[in-house]
């Protein structure tokens, strides 16, 4: 189920690996994921639609934390993205160089 939705998020809504990537390198991802667990949404990430909030909040409970497990996902795939750009381009001090 969790893998479905994570499919869906990628093909429906567009939210790749490289998206995430490249836009919620600042925890959004797991602010979002929070939200939805506490039912609060004071966690929902700056810049992200509201209305997906309220979307989700309508849903049972089990359909919730599916889409809380493929969040989960996605911020594991955009964790193992900036590791992987770590292994492939680690810089002399220890940082991540600037591309």
């Amino acid at each position: 189920m969790i893998a479905k939705e994570r499919q869906e998020q990628i093909e429906k809504h567009g939210r790749t690996v490289a998206r995430d990537y490249a836009e919620n390198a600042n925890q959004q991802i797991v602010d979002a994921a929070t939200s939805i667990i506490q039912y609060n949404p004071i966690y929902w990430p700056n810049g992200w639609d509201g209305e997906v909030y309220a979307k989700i909040r309508k849903k049972s409970r089990k359909e919730q934390l599916v889409i809380v497990g493929a969040l989960i996902a996605a911020e594991i795939d955009r964790m193992q993205m900036s590791q992987d750009e770590w292994e492939d381009h680690p810089a002399d001090d220890g940082k991540l160089q600037d591309m």
